[in-house]
C-alpha cells in the first residue's frame, strides 16, 4: 500500500509448520470413518434385536419368496392368473414343509423308545468297557469325566440354539413369527415390485439409479442362491441316506433313515455347521444302534458325501451362484451364530453374497451401462 508517497512492502507470512506427520494424518482420518461405519453397524444390529420378533420371519419371508417369485413369475407367463399361481406356490411351499416337518416328528416318536433304551445300553457297555480297560480308570473319576461331558455339551446346545435373535421361546412366540412370514410372503409374491420402488424412494433421488441396479443384482443373487442351496441340500440328503439304508442292509437294520435324511436336508441350509451336526446324528446313531464298525463306515459315508459337496457341487454349482470365498462362508457363518445362534448361521452367507454383489455392482459402475442387470450380467461379473 501506498502512504505519503511511499510504498510499503508486502509482509509475507511465514510458512506454517505441520506438528502432525502426513501418515498420521490419513490414519486418524480413515480412523473416525471406519468408527462412523462400525457405529452404524452397531446401531442396525442394536435395533434388529430389539425388533427380532419381527425382523427374523421377515427374512425368512425373503428367502422363502426368492424361490417362489421364480416360480409364481414362470406360471403367470403360462397363463396362469396370478391369484391361482400365488396360491399354489404358497401353499404348496407350506403343504411340503409341513410334510417334512409332520414325517420327521412322527418317526422320531416312533423311534424314540429304541432310541433311548439302545443310548443307554450303549453308554453302561462303553463304561464297562473303559472300567475293564489297562487304562485303570475307577467308577469315580469315569462319572466325574461323564457328568463335565454332560455339562459341555448342554452348554454347547444353549449357546447354538438361542441366540440374540432366537426365533421364540415359546410356542406362541414360534407361532406369531410363522404367521408373520407367511404373510409376508403372500404381500411379496402379490406386490413385491411395488414394495420394492417404495423403499426405492427412501434414498436420494441421485443415489437410486445405483441403488435400483444393485438391489436387483442382489436379488437376483439371492434368487439363485437359494435354488442351487436347495439342490445342494437335496443331493446330500439322498447321499447319506441311501448311504444309511444300504448300511442297515448288511447289519441289520438302520432306524430313522427318513428322519436323519430330512434333518440333512434342513441342516444343510446352514453352509458347514448344519452338515457336521446332521452328519454326528447319522454317525451316532449308527454307533448306537449297530456298533463301531458300522458308525466307522457312515463317518466315512458323511465324510464322502461332504467332500463331494465341498469339491464339486460348491465349486461348480454354488460357485455360479455365489462368488464367496470359503475363508468369508467359515468367517459369516461363527460370526453370524455367535451374534444370533441358528437364525444368524442361517443368514449369515446369503447376507454376505448380496451385500457382495451390491458393493462391487455399485463400485465397479456398472449400474451406469446396464441400470437393470440380467442373470448373465451378474453371474459374468462374479466370475471375473
Amino acid at each position: 500500500m501506498v502512504f505519503g508517497g511511499r510504498r510499503d512492502a508486502v509482509q509475507t507470512p511465514p510458512p506454517v509448520v505441520e506438528t502432525v506427520p502426513r501418515g498420521l494424518r490419513i490414519a486418524a482420518a480413515y480412523a473416525w470413518r471406519i468408527l462412523l461405519v462400525a457405529g452404524l453397524a452397531a446401531l442396525i444390529v442394536f435395533l434388529v434385536i430389539q425388533f427380532r420378533y419381527i425382523v427374523v420371519p421377515i427374512l425368512v419371508a425373503v428367502l422363502i419368496s426368492a424361490l417362489l417369485v421364480p416360480f409364481s413369475a414362470f406360471l403367470q407367463r403360462h397363463g396362469w392368473p396370478k391369484w391361482l399361481a400365488v396360491a399354489v406356490a404358497l401353499l404348496g411351499t407350506i403343504a411340503v414343509i409341513g410334510g417334512l416337518v409332520t414325517v420327521v416328528v412322527l418317526e422320531v416318536r416312533r423311534g424314540y423308545d429304541d432310541l433311548q433304551v439302545a443310548t443307554l445300553a450303549a453308554v453302561d457297555e462303553f463304561r464297562a468297557w473303559l472300567l475293564a480297560s489297562p487304562l485303570h480308570i475307577d467308577a469315580g473319576e469315569l462319572n466325574a469325566w461323564f457328568e463335565q461331558l454332560w455339562a459341555t455339551v448342554q452348554g454347547d446346545t444353549s449357546g447354538l440354539w438361542s441366540g440374540v435373535l432366537s426365533v421364540g421361546s415359546t410356542a406362541g412366540h414360534v407361532l406369531a413369527g410363522a404367521l408373520l412370514a407367511i404373510f409376508a410372503t403372500l404381500f411379496f409374491l402379490i406386490d413385491g415390485r411395488r414394495i420394492w420402488t417404495w423403499l426405492l424412494r427412501l434414498f436420494p433421488r441421485t443415489a437410486r439409479p445405483a441403488v435400483g441396479s444393485a438391489g436387483e443384482a442382489g436379488w437376483i443373487t439371492l434368487t439363485t442362491f437359494v435354488k442351487v442351496q436347495i439342490f445342494v441340500a437335496f443331493v446330500d440328503a439322498v447321499g447319506i441316506g441311501v448311504g444309511a439304508w444300504i448300511l442297515g442292509l448288511f447289519f441289520g437294520g438302520f432306524p430313522l433313515v427318513l428322519p436323519i435324511a430330512v434333518a440333512v436336508f434342513l441342516g444343510s441350509f446352514i453352509p458347514i455347521v448344519g452338515a457336521l451336526v446332521t452328519g454326528a446324528l447319522a454317525v451316532f446313531v449308527a454307533l448306537v444302534f449297530l456298533g463301531p464298525i458300522p458308525a466307522i463306515i457312515m463317518l466315512g459315508i458323511v465324510l464322502l458325501v461332504q467332500q463331494v459337496e465341498g469339491h464339486v457341487l460348491q465349486p461348480l454349482v454354488m460357485g455360479t451362484a455365489v462368488k464367496v470365498h470359503p475363508l468369508a462362508v467359515v468367517i459369516a457363518v461363527a460370526a453370524g451364530g455367535y451374534i444370533a445362534g441358528i437364525p444368524g448361521a442361517l443368514f449369515a452367507v446369503p447376507i454376505v453374497a448380496v451385500a457382495n454383489v451390491m458393493i462391487v455392482t455399485i463400485a465397479s459402475g456398472s449400474w451406469r451401462t446396464h441400470p437393470h442387470p440380467t442373470v448373465a450380467d451378474v453371474l459374468g461379473e462374479q466370475h471375473q
